[in-house]
C-alpha cells in the first residue's frame, strides 16, 4: 500500500519551508531534549489539534490525546494506564508547570455516551473507556426535557471538571498543586466558531477568552 499522498505533500512543505526556518530549534531540541512548560490532555478528534489552536512550536507542548479528553482517577493497578503514564512522565520527569484539559463542542464520544443510539464503534474498548463519564453525568442528573444539544454542552463541561478532580487524585499532582508548582486548567473549544472558553472556578462556569 502507498503512503498517503497528502502526508507526503505535507512533509515536503515541512522539509523545504518550515524546517529551514526552524532548523536551529530542532537542533537544540535534539541536543538538550524537551522541556515543555505545559501539558495538554485533549481529544483525539481530528478537528481539535492543540498545536494548531495554540499556534505552538515544536517542543512547547506535551500533548496527550484520547477519546473525549478523559482523565481516569489514580488507579496504579487499573487497566487505564496510557493517560496515567503520560501524566506521570510530564509531572515527575518534565516538571511541567501547567496541565490543560482541552475539551470541545460536538464531541462524538460524549454524544455516544449520552445518546442511547448506535455505539461510537463496535469494538471492545471505547464503551468501557466512556464509563469514565459516569460521575459527570451523575452530577448533572437526568436530562429530562432539556434539548439534547444543550445537555451535551453541559456534559462536555462537567466532564472537564471531573477530569480536574481526577487529576487531583494523583499524589504527585496534588502535592505540586498545593505547593503552587503546578496549575490545572480546563478549556473548551468551539469547533464551529474557533472560540476558546476557560473554566472560572470561582464562578463555576466557562467564560469566553477575549483576546481582542
Amino acid at each position: 500500500m502507498h503512503f498517503p499522498q497528502r502526508l507526503i505533500e505535507g512533509y515536503r512543505a515541512f522539509r523545504f519551508y518550515r524546517l529551514p526556518a526552524e532548523q536551529q530549534r530542532f537542533v537544540d531540541l535534539a541536543d538538550r531534549g524537551q522541556s515543555p512548560e505545559t501539558m495538554v490532555i485533549g481529544c483525539c478528534d481530528s478537528r481539535v489539534s492543540p498545536e494548531v489552536i495554540f499556534d505552538a512550536s515544536p517542543g512547547e507542548l506535551f500533548v496527550v490525546r484520547n477519546v473525549a479528553n478523559l482523565v481516569p482517577p489514580y488507579t496504579p493497578d487499573g487497566a487505564q494506564r496510557a493517560v496515567s503514564s503520560a501524566l506521570e512522565f510530564a509531572v515527575q520527569a518534565l516538571h511541567v508547570k501547567h496541565i490543560v484539559l482541552l475539551g470541545h463542542a460536538r464531541c462524538g464520544g460524549i454524544r455516544a455516551y449520552a445518546d442511547p443510539g448506535e455505539p461510537l464503534s463496535p469494538g471492545d474498548f471505547i464503551g468501557r473507556w466512556m464509563e469514565l463519564v459516569k460521575p459527570a453525568a451523575a452530577k448533572l442528573g437526568a436530562r429530562g426535557d432539556e434539548p439534547l444539544e444543550k445537555y451535551l454542552t453541559r456534559l462536555e463541561h462537567a466532564s472537564l471538571v471531573t477530569g480536574l478532580d481526577n487529576l487531583m487524585t494523583f499524589p504527585y499532582v496534588r502535592e505540586r498543586v498545593e505547593r503552587r508548582q503546578l496549575t490545572l486548567h480546563a478549556a473548551y473549544f468551539d469547533v464551529a466558531t474557533g472560540q476558546l472558553s476557560l473554566l472560572d472556578r470561582n464562578r463555576r462556569r466557562f467564560e469566553e477568552l477575549n483576546v481582542a
